[in-house]
């Protein structure tokens, strides 16, 4: 062979070996990314037009694929899509590619897309008996932990106190598991107009939805921190009692009146608005049951600033622990505060703050014996032929109080539903343990927010709720009261979930 031909072989052979190392490099080392890619229309006009798996509720699907009559094939719809909207999220030609709502509220659309979409690793077996068969690949389909009756209650019952222009949210537990049993947030939205195949009536529902002032989009069962108000002596009552300070059965600093220290005028003024709460000492079982501010502010300063920040981070306040809705907001209580400020952060105020999920743990935690369990939304993850993938196990998060001081705490919440603040929330036959707040909210044109926890049975609880009115429409500003406007919400859901 003469050297010209030879030169000609090598260069051929050189851009043979380049071509196949960067056909290799582009299918193999970045198919991912390439797939990934926003400008790559076919990937995701491919990834849009597949069956994603359906989420469930009980066996009834909340969101479900189904067949449409034009080019993308399949139409994601959400059958209930006002009361489960903030749960399910909605998928649409803008978020079927992976990674493309990385910076969003995520939703179960789109924290457990691997699985809907059929990507999932636990779904390799079903891809390859698909593509070996020649059908169309389907995705998973999520469980979630969530009842209907209790969903359905909650729905219900916050909007008929707030109207579908009212801001608040519901949230219940299952205390010994930790399972999400109802989340609602109010105003909602319909996540069907946000999926439809129209993509200019897509972008203008999106518009819609962001430009309101109300934030339909937001989910305040998790994403809205307030001052919790009363609902947070629970945890100062739990502090005085974990610390040795008092029992339940014990008087303890009562009053009408008490000056913060370092403080004088109506500026460090604590009253109790009121109601009955002793001259000097009062029980604490009164204490709790007519709230009085006196009391737990007092309690508060005794047990001090470090072990009271220590007490709510054992009920969760300053941590993340929800993983199946992003992003999560953290509860706050504050690393520092003087004397004067612990007073006030034992009555739920200063720079104490709680989403509607922590104040349902904070319950949901005295009800399990003093156990709080980590919080979680998915029940299971299934094939496309509804067989159990995988099952989530419950997970205990901390132990905030010992059994004893639970025993005594529920003893005082039941006191305060059988006579005092949370009396709107007594089921006849059925001991209930509940708690009142009305939290200030620092401005003079904005009303305050309205609080109620509570759960049940006391002896042997199912169920744990919060419930959170941010803003009540048509409700005069002297009628907002926790007791008044969250204790029929949270009764509502207490006997759906019992008499299931």
């Amino acid at each position: 062979m003469n050297k010209p031909i030879r030169t000609i072989s090598v260069a051929f052979l050189v851009l043979f070996l380049a071509l196949m190392a960067n056909v290799t490099y582009l299918q193999y080392w970045r198919a991912d990314s390439l797939g990934d890619d926003g400008r790559n229309r076919r990937a995701v006009d491919a990834a849009f037009s597949q069956p994603r798996g359906a989420i469930l509720v009980g066996r009834e699907p909340v969101a479900e694929s189904v067949p449409s009559d034009d080019r993308f094939e399949y139409q994601r719809t959400y059958s209930q899509p006002l009361a489960y909207a903030h749960v399910t999220g909605w998928y649409n030609y803008f978020n079927a590619q992976s990674g493309a709502c990385s910076t969003c509220q995520r939703r179960i659309e789109q924290t457990q897309d691997d699985l809907l979409s059929g990507d999932d690793d636990r779904l390799f077996v079903t891809r390859l008996v698909d593509l070996l068969s020649g059908e169309t690949s389907e995705g998973g389909n999520v469980a979630l932990t969530l009842d209907p009756a209790a969903q359905r209650a909650a729905f219900d019952g916050l909007r008929a106190v707030l109207g579908p222009e009212g801001q608040g949210a519901v949230v219940a537990l299952e205390p010994r598991t930790g399972k999400v049993l109802a989340m609602v947030s109010l105003p909602t939205f319909d996540p069907n107009r946000l999926a439809s195949h129209d993509l200019t009536e897509v972008s203008a529902a999106g518009d819609e939805f962001d430009a309101d002032p109300a934030q339909p989009l937001l989910n305040r069962a998790i994403q809205t921190t307030l001052p919790p108000g009363s609902t947070f002596k629970v945890v100062t009552a739990a502090a005085a009692i974990e610390n040795g300070l008092y029992e339940e059965g014990d008087d303890v600093p009562g009053g009408p009146t008490f000056q913060l220290p370092q403080t004088t005028g109506d500026t460090g003024l604590i009253d109790n608005q009121g109601r009955s709460c002793g001259a000097t000492t009062v029980s604490f079982t009164q204490a709790m049951a007519n709230s009085c501010n006196t009391t737990f502010a007092r309690l508060a300063i005794e047990v001090g600033a470090e072990r009271m920040r220590e007490q709510a981070e054992l009920f969760g306040f300053n941590q993340q622990y929800f993983e199946d809705l992003l992003p999560q907001a953290t509860s706050r209580f504050p690393e520092e505060a003087n004397e004067p400020q612990t007073g006030q952060t034992g009555i739920g105020q200063f720079d104490v703050a709680a989403t509607p999920l922590q104040m349902a743990m904070v319950v949901a935690g005295i009800a399990n014996g003093g156990t709080v369990m980590k919080p979680y939304l998915v029940d299971e993850v299934q094939s496309p032929e509804f067989e159990q993938i995988e099952q989530t196990d419950p997970e205990a998060l901390s132990d905030a109080v010992s059994s004893s001081t639970a025993s005594q705490l529920t003893d005082l919440l039941v006191a305060t539903v059988d006579e005092g603040t949370a009396s709107p929330a007594a089921i006849p036959g059925v001991q209930v343990a509940g708690k009142t707040g009305t939290a200030q909210s620092g401005q003079d044109d904005v009303p305050p927010y309205a609080w109620f926890v509570s759960f049940a049975p006391a002896d042997d609880p199912e169920v744990a709720v919060a419930v959170m009115i941010q803003e009540a429409p048509g409700i005069e500003r002297g009628e907002i009261a926790g007791g008044l406007l969250g204790g029929p919400i949270a009764k509502a859901i207490m006997e759906a979930v019992i008499n299931r």
